[in-house]
């Protein structure tokens, strides 16, 4: 009888589970009652329209779902460009949630939460943004804001969500995205949210880090040429394209640098992100890049090195020691000159 009993409690278990139920009510202040709202969900690591709900005569709606895994949905009103309202749901959670638009800044302000710690940390994250958003002496401020709110509670999921407010400035963040990740890995590490901090952390090259070998086809395309070939210089690897205009119009620049500090060990790894061999071989002539380490599988941005290094514009440097640990990040202009100053002197 025991093990029927417990036969049965096994088999029973994961339909329990699958069986959770979750809703979310939204009371939305300062809308017209006739607003629809579009609501986007994240499956498989993309946000999918599944529904638009109109807004009853309290100006209110409510979200139902059933199910094992945390529900994230944005809402959106038809119709008006804007900040959305980003909405996570645990299994079994009953969230009311009262929000009032901003019709000047076209955005929700989060002003009464209950029912889920994820959301009253969103509301901290979402008040700060908006009064940073108002208030334009606040706005230097923001981004040490958001972080201490982050801090207070990594382990919950949204704040992996929440810490991509920093995905521009990532090396200068990798530690708090560790942070969160560390906390959320053993719970929820197959979360899109997860998975994405930690494809992150593990392509990260940041200071004090080793960096990664780089082996590409030279000028010829036949030769390999290794970054690790420099060890024992001061290495700029400079990545850029013959297209890229930014970055042609830093080259002067490298340039002068180059000429100033390579007889005291400096040298440049230049990796382009062109496709056409014949415009990058033009452009270094043209720009007078005249130090041998020029590299390229001439494949633009589906080379390699962009996810190996964590590359998505350019122009981007990473500055190696003599030992190939990184120095310092996309420092270019005066920023680049007063490091090599800094390094080898006048």
């Amino acid at each position: 009888m025991k093990k029927i009993l417990l036969l049965l409690a096994t088999t029973l278990l994961p339909l329990i589970a699958m069986g959770q139920k979750m809703s979310l009510n939204v009371t939305m202040n300062d809308l017209d009652k006739n607003t629809r709202i579009v609501v986007n969900e994240l499956k498989e690591n993309k946000m999918v329209p599944v529904d638009t709900v109109a807004l009853d005569e309290k100006g209110s709606i409510k979200i139902k779902r059933e199910g094992s895994e945390p529900v994230f949905l944005m809402l959106i009103p038809e119709g008006i460009h804007g900040l959305a309202l980003h909405c996570l749901i645990l299994p079994s959670e009953k969230i009311n949630l009262t929000t009032d638009y901003l019709q000047d800044y076209r955005t929700f302000k989060v002003t009464k939460v209950s029912g889920s710690a994820n959301m009253e940390l969103y509301q901290k994250y979402n008040n700060c943004y908006i009064e940073g958003i108002a208030n334009e002496s606040e706005r230097p401020n923001q981004p040490q804001k958001i972080e201490n709110i982050i801090k207070t509670q990594p382990d919950l999921l949204m704040s992996a969500f929440l810490v991509t407010y920093f995905e521009s400035a990532f090396e200068q963040y990798y530690h708090l995205y560790k942070q969160v990740f560390d906390a959320l890995k053993g719970r929820y590490s197959d979360h899109e949210f997860v998975r994405h901090l930690n494809e992150k952390l593990k392509n990260a090259v940041v200071v004090g880090m080793e960096a990664p070998d780089i082996v590409l086809p030279d000028t010829s395309g036949i030769h390999q040429m290794k970054l690790s070939d420099l060890r024992g210089k001061v290495v700029l690897v400079d990545f850029w394209a013959s297209w890229c205009r930014p970055c042609r119009m830093e080259n002067p620049n490298v340039v002068k640098l180059y000429q100033k500090y390579h007889d005291k060990g400096f040298e440049i790894f230049s990796v382009s992100l062109d496709n056409d061999r014949d415009k990058w071989l033009k452009a270094i002539a043209d720009d007078n890049l005249s130090w041998p380490s020029h590299v390229s599988e001439l494949m633009g941005w589906r080379t390699f090195v962009c996810t190996q290094y964590g590359i998505n514009s350019i122009p981007a440097t990473v500055l190696v020691d003599r030992d190939g640990k990184v120095l310092a990040r996309n420092l270019r202009g005066s920023q680049l000159d007063n490091k090599l100053k800094e390094i080898f002197g006048e």
